[in-house]
């Protein structure tokens, strides 16, 4: 895939120089050929370039105080990543464009990282082997994944857009099945592990636009009107309160922008309140609807999904769609395709 490259801003001279001078060192310009194929942590790279930790540390120190990378904390880990905004993004996107790919430094670091990167899918993998027997379990519930698939493309259309942000994305499922339609996605999760898997399965999808990190629904770490579309796909049933994180959630969408919420119809089986952390068994359609008005939103669409017949004591899986209503008028509203 490739990934468009940010715009070139205009820098002073010193900023400039401190750019350059931050970059401009051999190691530091492999870490950062590394950070753009995704994040790594001060152990994975260590392992890739064979440098102590407090070097490879100090190294990244300087990166992000110049504004080159980011640090995101992931409970005892730290996560690094390439800024994908600020003035010095675009300028360091072309540098790494005009690094030779076969250089024998680069490419001997390209296979370490996927070694690395090879550890990090396997210990997913048996984490998710782990709980797979659960998760199937609970499919097994409801219409199946690939029907509820269908309707959340067919809900967010065939029209490209800029920015995806998934909350509690677990697997980044939604973020591969939309890989095709966002320029860039973030994806929030709570849990270690899942990011981990979520990790594992971007890389093996060769999603190289999208990015997850720790976070909390409650209170994201992301800035205003980023986002063009946010996905809280099976989310809300585990929180205490549901209305709050969307409210959180709507502050993150643009003008204009949209929030698709995928969740279960109200039903009575009591069991995956211990057996899955259920919080909430299911949401009816004004119960929603209410909670996106309270944020601001309006809905567009809502859209049942059964479960079969004869599913006596299964789950409905229920789609709501929703709109920022600001600087729409009516042109706009009739110019563009909703769901």
């Amino acid at each position: 895939m490739t990934v468009a490259l940010p715009p070139i801003a205009s820098l002073s001279t010193d900023d400039l120089v401190a750019v350059l001078r931050a970059g401009g060192e051999p190691t530091r310009l492999r870490v950062l050929a590394l950070l753009e194929a995704g994040d790594l942590t001060v152990k994975d790279l260590t392992a890739i370039l064979g440098q102590s930790q407090p070097r490879i540390s100090r190294h990244l120190k300087l990166l992000v105080e110049a504004g080159l990378v980011d640090r995101f904390p992931e409970g005892s880990w730290v996560y690094y990543r390439l800024r994908d905004d600020g003035a010095a993004a675009g300028l360091v996107r072309l540098v790494l464009a005009a690094l030779d790919g076969e250089d024998l430094a680069v490419l001997r670091d390209r296979e370490r990282r996927e070694a690395v990167k090879r550890g990090h899918a396997e210990a997913a993998g048996r984490y998710f082997a782990a709980n797979a027997s659960d998760w199937a379990a609970l499919r097994s519930l409801h219409v199946d994944e690939r029907e509820v698939e269908a309707a959340v493309l067919a809900a967010v259309g065939d029209r490209r857009f800029g920015a995806l942000l998934d909350l509690g994305t677990g697997t980044a499922r939604m973020i591969e099945l939309l890989a095709g339609h966002f320029d860039r996605a973030v994806g929030i999760d709570q849990s270690h592990d899942m990011l981990a898997v979520a990790r594992a399965e971007l890389d093996r999808a060769g999603i190289a636009t999208a990015r997850v990190q720790q976070g909390d629904v409650y209170s994201l770490n992301l800035p205003r009107d980023a986002f063009d579309l946010v996905t809280v796909h099976q989310v809300l049933h585990y929180l205490d309160d549901p209305a709050r994180a969307l409210r959180e959630a709507a502050r993150t969408l643009r003008p204009g922008g949209r929030m698709l919420i995928v969740d279960f119809a109200p039903h009575g089986l009591e069991f995956l309140r211990d057996a899955h952390a259920h919080r909430r068994l299911g949401f009816g359609h004004q119960e929603i609807t209410r909670a996106l008005e309270g944020a601001g939103l309006e809905v567009v669409s809502i859209r049942d999904l059964p479960a079969p017949a004869g599913g006596a004591g299964k789950l409905t899986v229920t789609l709501w769609l929703a709109r920022d209503p600001r600087l729409l008028v009516a042109g706009d509203l009739a110019s563009e395709s909703l769901a």
